[in-house]
């Protein structure tokens, strides 16, 4: 979970983890949680527990998240729906974009003011001493490891079949230019984020 905190006070949470008490209570020490983020339909399953802990919290559905939530029987209930432009409740402080990738499409945000580009599966970025066989192997030939990182591999025949929306999309993100990459899967890039942003997606 990646959490950014407003000016005003307000708490956007990225693809929240399982819920945990302690870190809820650190959390309302904050700020007020308002917005509980799925970025892609693969990244909802803990929105529940924190809506019923912060009821008054908006929760954003990517595409098809709902469909996926509902046939898990999972007891989510999106009140937004994530748009390919930042709504009005953070535009000011977050842009984003629909990145295309088949099943895989996620949406990607940039805090700007601290220049973060903020992820969940576009990139991974995981530490091959910390996965056991045979998932090191598997990292390591679709090069998804540290300190490299790659798209992730499922995103990337779809990403070429709709080269053009994803140009457009991964343009959007190279506009952004930013320093720091946070990432769901893996060690995020504290610097440079410019330079991964452009080698990672160097084909589009």
């Amino acid at each position: 979970m990646t959490v950014v905190t407003f000016p005003g006070g307000e708490l956007f949470l990225h693809s929240p983890t399982a819920f945990d008490a302690g870190l809820a209570d650190d959390l309302r020490s904050r700020g007020t949680v308002r917005h509980l983020v799925s970025p892609n339909q693969f990244h909802y399953a803990h929105i529940g527990e924190w809506a019923a802990a912060f009821p008054h919290a908006s929760t954003w559905a990517s595409p098809h998240v709902r469909e996926r939530a509902r046939a898990r029987r999972a007891d989510i209930r999106f009140t937004r729906d994530l748009a390919p432009n930042a709504p009005k409740d953070w535009k000011d402080e977050i842009d984003q974009t629909l990145v295309p990738g088949g099943i895989f499409k996620e949406y990607a945000f940039f805090h700007r003011s601290s220049r973060t580009l903020i992820l969940a599966d576009i990139i991974i970025n995981l530490e091959l001493d910390k996965i056991a066989q045979p998932w090191r192997f598997a990292t390591w030939l679709t090069g998804m490891y540290h300190p490299f990182g790659q798209i992730f591999f499922g995103m990337r025949l779809p990403l070429l079949l709709q080269r053009r929306r994803a140009s457009a999309a991964i343009g959007k993100i190279r506009s952004w230019h930013p320093e720091r990459i946070v990432l769901s899967h893996g060690r995020c890039f504290e610097g440079n984020g410019d330079e991964v942003v452009r080698r990672v997606f160097s084909r589009f």
